[in-house]
């Protein structure tokens, strides 16, 4: 079932307040925390972006909605199977003062706290190395972040 990211009418959009209902409707599952894995990226903003779950107040993002329902989110394509972590614009650079394209791109998946994790295919040792050393990076600041959309506007 695709839930997200589509329009909140579609006719197999899923809401995070369903699932965090069902989950606990189950107690003899014995389910105390409830993760939610969604596509989140440079390219896929949706999660951060589009309205369309209904949790206490109309029309949130899916951000939003995790927070109100206590749903932990998890980032897949954080890298976008690695079309984001190369050739990205200048102002990304700019905005993130980092070595490399891919280091800006999990940054930018980083920055938001509702994320806790965010997964990343790693074919090589060279990748998992590289990947790591932002362990000893603090996640990008709202001033960095907001420099992304920014760009071109004021002095």
């Amino acid at each position: 079932m695709e839930w997200f990211p589509q329009d909140a009418r579609a006719r197999d959009t899923m809401q995070l307040g369903d699932i965090a209902q069902i989950a606990q409707e189950l107690p003899e599952a014995g389910i105390t925390s409830v993760f939610v894995q969604l596509p989140f990226n440079m390219a896929m903003t949706e999660a951060l972006t589009l309205g369309n779950q209904n949790a206490a107040r109309a029309s949130s993002d899916v951000m939003e909605a995790a927070s109100e329902l206590d749903v932990t989110l998890i980032a897949s394509a954080s890298l976008l199977q690695g079309q984001v972590a190369k050739n990205l614009p200048a102002f990304v650079a700019e905005a993130f003062r980092l070595e490399n394209d891919a280091e800006r791109a999990l940054q930018f998946v980083r920055f938001l706290t509702g994320i806790t994790t965010a997964l990343v295919g790693m074919s090589r040792l060279e990748h998992v190395k590289a990947n790591a050393r932002l362990v000893n990076v603090a996640p990008a600041t709202t001033e960095q972040f907001a420099k992304l959309f920014s760009r071109g506007e004021g002095a």
